[in-house]
């Protein structure tokens, strides 16, 4: 059997599900190399690459390359609780990038979800007295089970409700938060920051960096702040991700999008939330470069669709050639 490296993501086999099943419970699938089967949630808990072993995950284009091929390897089923202007792109992103998209709200069935699926992301978009209750009882359940989970705060600050109900899934100890730069500050209770533009960021990415570690460090989580350059931090560590286009902005819900490819990633790397999120940054920040060059038209229309069409398509060059991440500090 051909490695998978030798072929195109959308030509990698993809077991029947009973052999999925079957792996789970410990057990190989056939013909399949192991490392499929521990890409499938087999014995090993540790992220899997090709070639079966623990991703050590750096800073470079290649590490960022063989957490990308593990997602696909993986297929993990994202629970999405979000907004309703962002289900649409965010269950096609998630597709695109060979994921599995659950967009579940209810009161009475998240915790059900959340059991079934590989990680969860809580999306702030919509807020009502039942969409936050079941955002919490999801988020609880999660950690509960030892699952990742992603905090997207969305307008975070613009009021007093919302930055209220923020907080109180910030208290629900998240894996990673991702939010522009305004949802960072707000969240951190930086001075100033109450200037926000609806679910618009009025700052620079790196006027957040400073309060992005102050609440990684209180919390115990990756924080990333998205914008022209994205920056990743752990409270100690700094990570810089300089991929993407400023088209993203007039794509309604691309960076909702985004946080939910961040938590497909969080998957295949227990353990290493700062990287998985930075080559999540990349990842996606490069389907947006390369969308931009195939689009037609250089426009916002044009790059929604073509960013679909590059995160499936995205081959080994692409990201080993593109990906452009550092470690500030």
């Amino acid at each position: 059997m051909l490695h998978p490296k030798q072929l195109h993501p959308t030509q990698i086999p993809v077991p029947p599900p009973e052999a999925f099943r079957h792996c789970q419970e410990g057990g190989s699938i056939g013909a399949l190399p192991s490392w499929y089967c521990r890409a499938a949630g087999g014995n090993s808990t540790k992220a899997s690459g090709p070639q079966g072993d623990q991703l050590q995950l750096e800073a470079t284009s290649e590490s960022c390359w063989q957490l990308w091929q593990a997602v696909r390897a993986k297929r993990p089923l994202v629970h999405c609780i979000t907004n309703f202007v962002s289900m649409d792109i965010m269950a096609n992103v998630l597709l695109a990038a060979g994921c599995s998209p659950a967009m579940a709200h209810s009161l009475d069935e998240v915790e059900s979800f959340v059991t079934i699926s590989s990680a969860l992301l809580v999306n702030m978009g919509t807020l009502s007295s039942d969409w936050v209750a079941a955002k919490k009882l999801a988020a609880k359940k999660a950690v509960e089970l030892g699952k990742p989970w992603v905090l997207d705060p969305v307008g975070c600050g613009a009021t007093p409700v919302r930055t209220a109900s923020c907080l109180d899934l910030l208290a629900c100890r998240p894996t990673v938060v991702r939010g522009n730069a305004s949802e960072v500050l707000a969240l951190a209770g930086a001075a100033g920051s109450s200037g926000v533009k609806g679910v618009d960021s009025t700052a620079a990415s790196g006027d957040a960096v400073e309060a992005a570690k102050s609440l990684a460090s209180k919390h115990g989580c990756v924080v990333a702040v998205s914008g022209e350059v994205d920056y990743v931090t752990d409270g100690q560590a700094l990570v810089a991700v300089r991929n993407g286009s400023p088209l993203l902005t007039l794509i309604t819900a691309a960076g909702c999008s985004l946080t939910a490819l961040i938590a497909a990633f969080l998957v295949v790397a227990p353990g290493q939330p700062l990287m998985a999120t930075s080559h999540a940054l990349a990842v996606f920040g490069l389907a947006a470069e390369e969308g931009l060059q195939l689009a037609p038209r250089p426009g916002p229309g044009s790059l929604r669709v073509a960013l679909l069409d590059c995160l499936h398509l995205m081959e080994r060059a692409a990201v080993v050639e593109g990906a452009r991440i550092e470690v500030v500090s």
